[in-house]
């Protein structure tokens, strides 16, 4: 092969990989036959977030062995991690619970069946074992207030994470009713028994003047919800009884004990048991149950005790 020729050839391989290179790096080129192009895979699209609607239910109160039943669009609505209801409450929700209030009293023998929902990521700020129950007894209260006989509600929680709030945070109606028959003369031996375990094992509080919060046990909580239920249903009152240990003067130490009692009495007032059904008061430092010669004696001492009569 000449010498020419060889350049030639060196000049016509360099043009077709520089061709080839040119297509390969260009991404606008079409420089391949049948429309066929390089296809680069895109990494930067993000994927757009799932967008869920929020749940809206219903307020549905009907009785399976009666002739009531009521159903509108509206509803008892919260904010996440929260149980107090958001106001206004509507009118047509006051107009049909004027109608349950009627049947209820007309019927002795039934009770209205409230339970409350909870998302497992919401946090429960209540007293009550959880948030739901502490929304079922919000909505218990309002009815109580509109004449509906608190003998005659029944209040529950349940976990339940299909309910969806909406972008700002607001559940729509987590709640479910029914109405339930009961018998004739029956006897709850069970919440008699619980009740009386509160009588013999009181919620004992030991915190200090001024704090923002009340943190119960698990134990605590659940003894909360029964004593509610006991006011309800039993008719009982809450006792509220503050303790100081012997530091300083007796009366100063007996409003020093007031003081807590009010405490806790606000705090159960705030978490749904009415102010009528609480009893306030101080025994000072008149009844200790340990040495107060001892800081370990003075702690137990200086105590709220919280009991149903």
């Amino acid at each position: 092969m000449s010498k020419k020729t060889s350049y030639l050839l060196g000049i016509l391989l360099t043009i077709i990989i520089g061709t080839l290179l040119y297509c390969y790096l260009c991404d606008d080129c079409h420089c391949f036959p049948n429309g066929e192009e390089v296809v680069t895979e895109d990494t930067n699209n993000v994927a757009e977030p799932e967008v869920v609607p929020a749940t809206r239910n219903a307020l549905s109160i009907s009785d399976a062995n009666g002739n009531f039943n009521i159903k509108i669009n509206d509803n008892f609505n919260f904010k996440t991690s929260n149980f107090s209801i958001l106001k206004p409450i509507s009118e047509n929700i006051t107009s049909e619970v004027v109608k349950l209030k009627d049947y209820l009293l007309e019927n002795p023998l039934k009770d209205i069946d409230i339970t409350g929902y909870y998302r497992s990521d919401e946090t429960n700020n209540s007293a009550y074992p959880n948030l739901g129950l502490a929304r079922a007894n919000t909505v218990k209260n309002y009815l109580v207030s509109q004449g509906v006989p608190a003998r005659q509600i029944d209040t529950h929680g349940a976990l339940n994470d299909t309910i969806n709030p909406d972008d700002a945070n607001t559940l729509f109606g987590p709640l479910k009713f029914g109405i339930v028959t009961l018998e004739e003369d029956a006897v709850d031996e069970a919440l008699e028994a619980t009740c009386d375990s509160i009588r013999k094992n009181p919620i004992v509080l030991y915190f200090k003047t001024g704090a923002a919060q009340i943190n119960l046990t698990a134990e605590q909580r659940q003894k909360i919800a029964d004593i509610s239920r006991c006011i309800d249903k039993l008719g009982v009152k809450v006792q509220v009884v503050g303790h100081t240990d012997n530091t300083g003067n007796a009366d100063q130490n007996m409003t020093l004990g007031q003081g807590r009692a009010d405490f806790a009495k606000n705090y159960l007032i705030r978490n749904g048991i009415l102010d009528s059904n609480i009893e306030a008061s101080s025994k000072g430092q008149t009844d200790p149950i340990a040495d107060n010669k001892t800081e370990e004696g003075r702690t137990k001492n200086r105590r709220t005790v919280i009991t149903i009569n």
